[in-house]
């Protein structure tokens, strides 16, 4: 990294939180810079403390954060750090998220919730985000939260390639977890040849969150090895019961493919313990040591992330990351 230009001549900057610094920094190596030196820290009463120990003014600036565990705090820094470059005369604002916290909030389901994801939304607007670029949000209508430009990002063309390439000489099939992701696994089919889709018919109480039963399978799966696809894994509890379950409706083998690895409580050892043969996620959010296991494979967003970032900088067309095909 020795050597390498922190800015380019139109002066784009990279800055980082300290949730995923990891994935931040592969971003910057990347796109041919350095991440901006920042002080962060906690005072004694739990209160954080930002600031860039180097000029902003007039810099085309994207700061990373990752909205892991523990999100509030993550979050908080976030925020911080967005009002710190306004403050300091920052020419734009690109709020990087690679997972958006409190996405599965995006709704209210009885009376008297928040839309938890909308209030994130309003919040980074007024700390001064210009744009906000997240990675497979968890509904489509949070790029309508956010009063500015929202480029949304997906995973499945890595995702995708992995599979293909390990597994493409097997029989394979798509399998949702639910019936409410059944288009992102008509995408998925389409990338793998157009293999029969799938899905798990499940029941979940709005009361208990992270619970859910997996009823029956819904499609032909008896023989094939299935590709089980969802936006995250928290709890690991629908994940592991839908692919238990597409084991006992006869498939011969279960892979379950994901962005965020959320990893929450149990997961690691239901993961572990379940009949998928490996699961496959991406690094959108830090994966400690402790959390890893032999069957989990991690692969890179940096790439998507970089070719975003620049393409925003350079006034391309971010869309065209989405027509790729790998």
């Amino acid at each position: 990294m020795n050597g390498l230009k922190r800015a380019t001549e139109k002066n784009l900057m990279i800055f980082s939180g300290r949730s995923n610094r990891q994935l931040a920094e592969e971003v910057a190596y990347q796109l041919g810079t350095n991440l901006v030196p920042t002080s962060a820290y906690e005072f004694a009463n739990s209160e954080m403390y930002v600031r860039y120990e180097e000029s902003v003014r007039g810099s085309d600036a994207f700061v990373l954060q990752s909205h892991a565990a523990p999100v509030n705090e993550w979050i908080m820094e976030h925020l911080l750090m967005v009002d710190a470059l306004k403050r300091a005369s920052a020419k734009r604002i690109t709020v990087v998220m690679p997972y958006y916290g409190y996405s599965r909030q995006d709704k209210k389901h009885r009376g008297r919730e928040p839309i938890s994801a909308r209030l994130i939304a309003d919040l980074f607007k007024t700390a001064g985000a210009n744009r906000l670029m997240s990675v497979d949000l968890h509904t489509d209508q949070i790029q309508g939260y956010f009063d500015g430009p929202v480029d949304h990002l997906v995973a499945l063309p890595i995702l995708s390639k992995y599979v293909r390439n390990k597994y493409g000489n097997e029989q394979l099939a798509v399998v949702s977890p639910d019936a409410g992701r059944i288009k992102v696994a008509e995408q998925w089919s389409k990338r793998l040849g157009g293999a029969p889709l799938a899905f798990i018919h499940k029941t979940r109480d709005i009361t208990r969150p992270n619970e859910s039963v997996a009823n029956r399978v819904v499609g032909e799966v008896a023989g094939r090895t299935c590709i089980l696809v969802d936006d995250m894994i928290d709890t690991g509890g629908t994940i592991t019961k839908a692919a238990d379950a597409l084991i006992a409706a006869g498939a011969d083998d279960v892979i379950i493919a994901a962005t965020h690895a959320i990893l929450s409580g149990p997961a690691v050892d239901r993961l572990k313990n379940c009949q998928a043969r490996e699961v496959i996620v991406t690094n959108t959010l830090p994966i400690p040591a402790e959390r890893q296991f032999d069957k989990l494979t991690e692969l890179s967003i940096a790439p998507l992330l970089s070719q975003a970032i620049r393409a925003v900088f350079e006034d391309g067309s971010v869309t065209s990351l989405f027509e790729q095909t790998d």
